[in-house]
């Protein structure tokens, strides 16, 4: 990591059902490794239908079976100051990743996808049932602990 703390801004197309839990996840996971205070996580998303809007209730939902709280996260839009802000910025998936390059990121080496070994989408669940929302939630699970993975290995 270049900097402590390390910046990390998960993107998802409305920042209301991916993003959020995947921001949530993500500070549970640090936590529990002993490194919050190594980490600034927020989450975003590439359109402005969302703007101040909570999570999904079926998010929030989903988060607090687990035991994580994202009640209290608002949706924003990606700013052009999020490219020199945080240090890794991490697409739900491949369509949010193309359109963070064509905002402003396309050369940016620190943009890259939540699964990425093999590269795979996190499905938007918005418009399924509470099954999708359980689903989102083990595989920013799975991303999220990859994830830290790869920042501490290089670090």
């Amino acid at each position: 990591m270049t900097r402590l703390p390390h910046a990390v801004l998960f993107v998802c197309l409305g920042n209301i059902c991916r993003s959020p839990l995947a921001e949530g996840v993500f500070r549970d996971i640090v936590q529990e490794a002993g490194l919050a205070d190594s980490f600034v996580v927020d989450s975003a998303g590439t359109g402005a239908w969302h703007i101040g809007n909570p999570p999904d209730p079926r998010s929030i939902e989903i988060a607090a079976r687990h035991e994580v709280d994202i009640s209290a996260q608002r949706a924003r839009q990606v700013r052009a100051d999020d490219f020199r802000r945080f240090d890794t910025i991490v697409a739900m998936d491949r369509d949010n990743l193309a359109a963070l390059k064509r905002m402003g990121g396309a050369s940016s080496p620190r943009l890259r996808l939540l699964l990425n070994g093999p590269p795979q989408d996190v499905p938007d669940p918005y418009y399924g049932g509470p099954d999708g929302f359980e689903q989102v939630y083990q595989l920013v699970r799975t991303g999220g602990q990859r994830l830290l993975k790869d920042l501490m290995t290089s670090a």
